[in-house]
C-alpha cells in the first residue's frame, strides 16, 4: 500500500469520526423531510388547537381554567418527538404539544376542557389531566413537582424490570424550588433511574419572575449537586430542543442514569386565560413574539436552510385547519355527564346505582317527608302544598 493511499484512507476515517461526531451532538442532522415537516405540523396543531380552545372559552363552553403554551410549542413537540413509542412521559398543563406528539387527540382534548361525559376522564377532570400508559403518558398531579419522584419510581421499575425504556417528566422553573423537585431528582440520581427532568424556564413561576424565587443564575446549575449531567438549550428552536432532548434519552438508555435539560423560553400568555399579565413589564411580550416565536422561526428554516416551498407549508396549515374544525364538531355534539356517571370507575362493583339505593321500597321524598314533623319547618303530610 503507497503512502499517498494510506493518507487517502486516514483522512477518510478521520472525515467518517468527524461525521459521527456531529451526528451525535446534533441528531436532528439526520431528519428527513418528512420529518420536518411533522415537527411543523405538531407545534402549528398545538396553537391551533389552543386557539379553538381560546373561543370556546369566550363562549363559555369551556369548563374552568385555559391554560396556554403560546411560545413554547417548541420544547414540548421537540421533546417528546425524541422519545420512542415504549417511552413513559409526564407532562404539565403547558405541555400539550407533548401529549399530541404521543398520540392524545385534539378530539379528547376538546371534550376534556368541555367536560363531557365521553371525555377520557368523563367530565370529572379538566384540560390535560388524564394518561393513557399504553401511548406513553401519565397524567399530571396539580401539586407542582410532585411528578419528580413519580417518575423516579415509573423509571426505578424499568431498570428492575430491564426494560429498554425512558421516561421523561417536565417542570416549571417555579416548581425546582420545591422540597418533591430535590428528593424525586436526589432519589433518581442515586438510583441512576432512566430519566430526563426538563425544566422549562419561561420567565415566570405564576406571576414571580424567576429572579425573584431562586438565586441562581441559571437551573441547569442544579445538576452538579445531584452528580448528573446537565444541558441548557434554546426552548423556542425545536430542533435545538430535540437534539438536547436526544442526547438525554440516549444517555438514559445506556444506563447512564438521570439528566437535566433547562430549556431557555418565554411564556406569552398569563398562568391562565383569566390572567391579565399585569405584572409583565411593558413591551416584554410584544418583544418575544416578534423576535423570538418558535413557530415563525422554524417557518423561516424549512424556508431558507431546507428548501421548502410555500405551497407545502400551506398544506400543512390547511391539513391543520381541517383536523381542528371536525374535532371541534365531534365534540360539540357530545353529551354532558350524567350524575351517576360519577360512580364509574371508582367503585368496582357496581359502577352505576340508583339514587337513593339504600331506600329502596321505603318511598322517596317526594311520595313521602321523611323529616320529623316537630322540626316544623313544613308538614310532613303527603299531598299537602309546602
Amino acid at each position: 500500500m503507497g503512502r499517498e493511499t494510506k493518507r487517502r484512507e486516514g483522512r477518510t476515517a478521520r472525515a467518517e469520526t468527524k461525521n459521527e461526531n456531529a451526528v451525535a451532538s446534533r441528531p436532528s442532522a439526520l431528519f428527513t423531510r418528512e420529518q420536518l415537516l411533522d415537527l411543523y405540523y405538531w407545534m402549528r396543531l398545538t396553537r391551533t388547537l389552543e386557539e379553538r380552545l381560546v373561543a370556546l372559552y369566550r363562549q363559555t363552553k369551556v369548563v374552568g381554567g385555559l391554560f396556554r403554551s403560546l411560545g413554547q410549542e417548541a420544547d414540548a413537540v421537540g421533546s417528546a418527538y425524541a422519545l420512542e413509542r415504549r417511552d413513559i412521559m409526564s407532562p404539565l398543563i403547558r405541555n400539550l404539544g407533548a401529549m399530541l406528539v404521543k398520540g392524545a387527540t385534539p378530539v379528547e382534548i376538546l371534550k376534556q376542557y368541555m367536560a363531557r361525559g365521553d371525555s377520557p376522564t368523563r367530565g370529572r377532570e379538566l384540560n390535560i389531566h388524564f394518561g393513557d400508559t399504553d401511548r406513553g403518558f401519565i397524567g399530571q398531579i396539580s401539586p407542582l413537582g410532585d411528578m419528580i419522584p413519580v417518575m423516579a419510581g415509573v423509571t426505578l421499575t424499568f431498570k428492575m424490570r430491564q426494560e429498554d425504556r425512558v421516561g421523561l417528566v417536565y417542570i416549571g422553573d417555579g416548581a425546582t424550588s420545591t422540597g418533591a423537585f430535590h428528593e424525586g431528582i436526589n432519589f433518581a440520581a442515586v438510583q441512576r433511574c432512566p430519566l430526563v427532568v426538563i425544566v422549562e424556564n419561561n420567565g415566570y413561576a405564576y406571576s414571580t419572575p424567576t429572579a425573584k424565587q431562586t438565586a441562581a443564575k441559571q437551573f441547569v446549575d442544579k445538576a452538579i449537586g445531584y452528580g448528573i449531567p446537565g444541558e441548557q438549550a434554546d426552548g423556542n428552536d425545536v430542533l435545538a430542543v430535540y437534539d438536547v432532548t436526544k442526547r438525554a434519552v440516549d444517555r438514559a438508555r445506556r444506563g447512564e442514569g438521570v439528566s437535566l435539560v433547562e430549556l431557555m423560553t418565554y411564556r406569552r400568555k398569563g398562568h391562565a386565560e383569566h390572567d391579565n399579565q399585569s405584572y409583565v413589564p411593558t413591551g416584554e411580550i410584544e418583544r418575544w413574539e416578534a423576535e423570538n416565536d418558535p413557530i415563525a422561526r422554524f417557518v423561516a428554516r424549512l424556508r431558507d436552510e431546507f428548501s421548502f416551498k410555500p405551497a407545502e407549508i400551506e398544506a400543512t396549515d390547511d391539513r391543520v385547519r381541517r383536523v381542528v374544525d371536525e374535532a371541534t364538531d365531534v365534540a360539540e355534539q357530545s353529551g354532558l355527564p350524567e350524575a351517576l356517571d360519577a360512580l364509574a370507575g371508582v367503585y368496582a362493583d357496581p359502577p352505576a346505582e340508583k339514587p337513593l339505593w339504600f331506600r329502596e321500597g321505603k318511598g322517596g321524598v317526594v311520595d313521602q317527608h321523611e323529616r320529623p314533623e316537630g322540626w316544623g319547618t313544613f308538614s310532613t303530610q303527603p299531598g299537602d302544598k309546602h
